[in-house]
Order: C-alpha cells, then structure tokens, then sequence
C-alpha cells in the first residue's frame, strides 16, 4: 500500500478557523488516519496549544501529533522568517510503525549511566529528535542517546522561537514537554538524513599534535595559529573581506579517508586565537591525532554543500520519497544567502519537490561520519522513503 502526505503552511497570527482547514485538509487529502503529524509554530501560538492540537488530532484524524516553537517556519518552498503562523506535515503510511517517546530532563541526566534508555525505549531504525534547549544539554544527551541505540541515524533540530524558556516549548498531543520528544520508525517508512554543513576545507588537513580540552596549540608541527593564518592566506581577496565571522574548524569524522572533501568534517566554531601562544580555541573537544582543517562559509559553499549531501541521501529508482522534514540553523536563511527561501527551494528541486515541513533551530541533530552530532549553521533534512510497489 502506498503512503501519502501532506503539508500545510499558514502565515497568520493565531486562528482557530484556520486551523481547522488545516485539519479538514489532513483528513481528506490523507483518506485515512495520520500515522503521525508534525507541527512547527512561532512563540504566539504556544497560549493556543491545547485548542491547535484538539482540533488537528480530532478534526484531521491524527492520534500522534509533535512538534516545537519556531524562530521561523518552513513548508515546501517556503521559508517564513518573520511574522506568525504554523507549518504541518501529516503522513499516513501503512505498515509503518511511528512511536513518540517523550524525554523528561531529570532522566536524561542519569540515563545513559543507568542505561535507562536501553531498559525502558525500544530500538528503532532511525530517530526524528526535538529537544529544548533550555532543558537539556544536547551534546551531553545526545552522546548518551547514541550510546543505547548505536548505528541508528538521529535526524532533528533545538527548538527555538525567543530569548527566554516561555518562548521556547517542544510538545507532543497539546503538553509541552521538560525535555523533549523522540519519534522512532519501523517497518514501511525509512528515514535518510542529508546533513549539510555549508562549509568547504581551506588550507591543509593536520593532525593535532597538541591540545588541552578545546584549546588547540599544534596542529603537525605548526602552531595552530599560524596553520589558521596560512589558510586565511590561501583565499583569494574578496574571499578574505567576507572571511570575518564565517571561518570554522573542521574535525574529521574518520581518518580512513584518501583525500578530505566538504561533508567529512564536523563544522566548530572558532571561539578565540592567539597569535603569541600560537593557541586557536574552538566550540569542540578535539582528540590527539584527530584531523582538523579550517572552513571557509559562504554562500556558494553553503549552496554547493547542500546540494552534494541530498544528491548523496537520494533513494534507489526502487524507493519514492513520501515526504520530508528540514531543520535549519536560524543563521542560514536570509542571513547567509541574502534572499529568502533558498534551503526550501533546493531541497523540493533536488527531492522532486515532496510535501516538506520544518523550522529555523537552535542547533541541528545529524550523522556525520557515521556518528550522531550536534551542529550549528546546518540544514538537516529528513527523507522519508518507501519501497515502490
């Protein structure tokens, strides 16, 4: 049997109307109940969260719905930066098992030591991943998370919308959650991630040499700083104007690798440099030996980089994407690429233009290299597949 979706955008302050099209569009574009929904809003709507997730699970048929706050929203082509409104994606998809485990912060400290998780949350074939920034430490988390559930892809996004905890909210069936929510698939629907980082390597890939926590001192025998600066030197003039703010750190996933490309790092910030101890301090703990090269971001990195990793995430011609969700660093957007919806738009080109919902994060959940990470200034995209019949 095949699946089907659907998205819906609405760009408006809260309307209890609009909501139920929303719903009424679910029920009968769908013809039978939501496996599951996903609904991403901005911070306005967070009062009406028990009457928007009434009247979805009710009047659309949907008996798991989850989602977050939104500094902006997504759906298909469209990247809604400003303003209010809600995005929603509603799949059904028979023979597919979706279940939505809701994660308590006090439990997520002790859970990996006691493994809680292992115990008490089936395994999955992938997890979609929505977490509170203000509850739970992602790294800490997700590290423990990986840990029960070793090789199982996590694809997902921080929540986001203000500057405070009231703004900030994960929910799952109309209750916001004090930590967050993880929805495991099994069965009909597969999950392949595409993680686009939108960075390129510059300058030399070098083994650390030398290191204390996340301040480096030596990269092969060179100071860290003067590797730094030499791949500044490497960039053309205008690349060097536009260089401030937007130069990373890449730590290599593997070192089994011929020749380092875009894609094989995780992308850190650059926290600090300093020429006199030759020290560059960065958002990340690097290991001895582990490669780092330094990143350039840009739009044409960014812009290339994304279309690379969905060319990559492409099904055999023997699946069809149902759907997909996007998860995007609040950075990128306008920001980055000075006009709106590119993200959105590239992802409907490069997937045939599926039903697409999603939201501007605090932070990004997806593999790179094979492990699970926490990222910043990404795209993650979950593709959602089935077998064609």
């Amino acid at each position: 049997m095949v699946s089907k979706s659907v998205s819906i955008l609405q760009e408006s302050a809260y309307s209890a109307d609009a909501v139920s099209r929303a719903a009424a569009r679910i029920r009968e574009e769908l013809g039978a109940p939501a496996t599951f929904a996903l609904a991403f809003f901005t911070p306005d709507y967070l009062p009406h969260l028990e009457e928007f997730s009434d009247i979805i699970r009710v009047d659309g048929h949907v008996s798991e719905l989850a989602g977050c706050t939104g500094s902006g929203i997504i759906s298909d082509n469209i990247e809604h930066e400003n303003g209010s409104g809600f995005s929603l994606l509603a799949i059904h998809s028979p023979g597919t098992t979706a279940e939505f485990h809701d994660i308590d912060a006090s439990i997520a400290e002790t859970a990996d030591s006691t493994g809680f998780w292992k115990k008490n949350i089936p395994a999955s074939e992938s997890w979609l991943l929505l977490t509170d920034p203000f509850d739970l430490p992602p790294e800490d988390f997700l590290a423990g998370w990986s840990h029960a559930f070793p090789g199982t892809p996590v694809v997902g996004g921080l929540a986001s919308g203000g500057e405070s905890e009231e703004t900030v909210a994960v929910f799952h069936n109309g209750r916001i959650l004090t930590g967050g929510i993880a929805m495991g698939l099994r069965g009909n629907l597969k999950l392949i991630p595409a993680i686009s980082q939108g960075c390129r390597p510059i300058g030399e890939p070098l083994p650390v040499t030398k290191a204390e926590d996340n301040i480096i001192f030596s990269l092969g025998s060179r100071p860290a700083y003067q590797a730094l600066e030499s791949a500044f030197q490497s960039l053309t003039e205008s690349e060097r104007s536009s260089a401030q703010g937007n130069l990373f750190a890449g730590l290599a996933g593997t070192e089994y690798i011929d020749e380092f490309r875009s894609g094989d790092f995780l992308i850190r910030n650059i926290i600090g440099a300093d020429p006199n101890s030759g020290a560059v301090v960065i958002a990340g703990i690097p290991r001895l030996g582990q490669t780092l090269q330094y990143q350039l971001r840009d739009r044409a990195s960014a812009d290339a980089d994304l279309r690379r990793s969905l060319h990559r995430a492409l099904p055999s011609p023997a699946d069809r994407i149902v759907a997909s969700a996007l998860f995007c660093c609040k950075g990128r957007g306008q920001d980055l690429f000075g006009n709106t919806n590119h993200d959105a738009v590239v992802v409907g080109d490069v997937l045939g233009h599926p039903h697409l919902a999603g939201f501007f994060c605090n932070g990004e959940f997806g593999p790179i290299g094979g492990k699970n990470c926490v990222h910043s200034y990404t795209a993650a995209c979950a593709i959602f597949t089935e077998a064609s019949s």
